[in-house]
């Protein structure tokens, strides 16, 4: 770990003066609170009668469903993508106004093998081990619950990439039509959710991911445009958000809780009205709080910090689950299910969290060491083979398939010798090709 603080120092020293900081600090901050919340969420102990049980926090302590509140920030990445995909999008076009369908292509592999490198050791590795353990016997049920619960990140990954893809319209429409290109998603958004819950008209509610999500990329073109420079004006956006949020779901029709939760709907997938708002607020109040945020910056050692978390952030985000799952296992399996004993929501389970929060760190940090480094192994694509655009698009829309059917089908097969699906590892990587 020295070493690679070492490095991320020498990387902080060298930053140009004009990058926003701000921009890095919240992406490795969303992605920090992501992992804490599925640390916390996924509530595994031991009954009285020595039965391994999954008590899910959301489910047994109510109170809890405001935390997602703060715990449910993938709107922040998704407003930090917006900035950066115009900042290197206009750097692009700018470098080579005369070819746009090359520009495109290139640019579009980029961000694509930005995000997709890493993904694949992850899936390799659970496809491996559903091998395995369907070889040696285990239920299958087990080998999906385990596959299903290490997997759960790659649902944002493929939702991402779609909305990064349109990222040259997008941006476009923002120059074009400015505030309105992102208002033209609210009676979209509450379209949706009207034909959803009023009129029951199945999978017409998937395209929120689309739309909210949009949204939400439009307002990063926003905030580098300086929309959001006037602190009066980012504070209002927060407070006036916020208002709307709290009258939907306190005094109104969605719930509370941000993610998945018994005895209500999902806010989250797909996203609802609710979960724009929610995403609305957040903007306000990171944007509210950059000039602070960026003062502290200015700071060697908190800038360093958040240089160092940038250069692992997808292995953290995509490795954390498979760091629980290994731990829960080995504890079950070896030591009986030592510390399990807590039920989730009690107090002497909340004691333990810092605890066990520090036994999944540790068990994270072999797998940072030994596939952050696939975060950057490549290199521009710009003079390679030449790929039509039509086909890189359909490559983003094959891995997008792969990563969605990951999260929702899950790898493990209930059928088959193998026990493995391995159309869904091969969707992204053909992909990628």
């Amino acid at each position: 770990m020295l070493i690679m603080w070492n490095k991320a120092r020498e990387l902080a020293e060298l930053t140009p003066s004009e990058r926003n900081r701000w921009v890095d600090f919240l992406r490795a901050v969303s992605i920090l609170a992501v992992v804490v919340g599925h640390w916390l969420m996924a509530g595994l102990y031991v009954d009285a009668s020595g039965e391994l049980r999954r008590g899910d926090l959301l489910s047994i302590a109510q109170w809890t469903h405001w935390l997602t509140w703060g715990f449910q920030v993938m709107p922040v990445f998704f407003l930090v993508g917006g900035y950066s995909n115009s900042v290197s999008w206009a750097a692009a076009t700018a470098k080579y106004p005369r070819d746009h369908e090359g520009v495109y292509r290139d640019w579009l592999a980029n961000r694509v093998q930005r995000l997709i490198t890493p993904t694949f050791p992850v899936l390799l590795l659970w496809a491996g081990l559903a091998l395995i353990l369907t070889q040696l016997g285990l239920p299958r049920d087990q080998i999906r619950m385990a596959t299903e619960a290490a997997l759960i990140p790659v649902w944002f990954l493929a939702v991402y990439l779609l909305v990064t893809a349109f990222t040259p319209i997008a941006y476009r429409a923002w120059q074009r039509w400015g505030w309105l290109s992102f208002a033209v998603y609210v009676p979209i958004a509450m379209l949706t959710d009207w034909l959803t819950f009023t009129h029951k008209v199945p999978w017409v509610n998937f395209t929120n991911f689309l739309w909210v999500f949009l949204a939400i990329h439009q307002l990063g073109f926003a905030w580098r445009a300086g929309k959001f420079g006037k602190s009066w004006f980012a504070w209002g956006w927060f407070a006036v958000s916020l208002a709307i949020l709290v009258s939907i779901t306190v005094y109104g029709f969605y719930p509370v809780s941000m993610v998945s939760a018994p005895g209500g709907f999902s806010n989250s997938l797909p996203p609802t009205l609710a979960l724009f708002a929610l995403g609305a607020v957040q903007v306000g109040l990171v944007l509210a709080l950059e000039p602070a945020g960026r003062r502290m910056l200015d700071r060697v050692s908190v800038w360093t910090a958040t240089v160092l978390m940038n250069g692992m952030i997808m292995t953290v985000y995509l490795w954390h689950l498979t760091a629980f799952v290994l731990v829960m296992t080995f504890d079950w399996l070896v030591l009986g299910g030592l510390g399990l004993e807590p039920v989730p929501g009690t107090g002497e389970w909340w004691i333990t969290r810092p605890l066990w929060i520090v036994i999944y760190v540790l068990a994270l940090l072999p797998m940072i060491a030994v596939f952050a480094r696939h975060e950057r192994s490549f290199g521009p694509i710009r003079g390679g083979r030449t790929v039509p655009r039509l086909r890189a698009v359909l490559g983003v829309v094959a891995i997008c398939a792969g990563l969605g059917a990951t999260a929702g089908l899950t790898i493990a097969s209930p059928e088959g010798l193998s026990g493995v699906r391995w159309w869904v590892i091969a969707l992204p990587l053909t992909g990628r090709r």
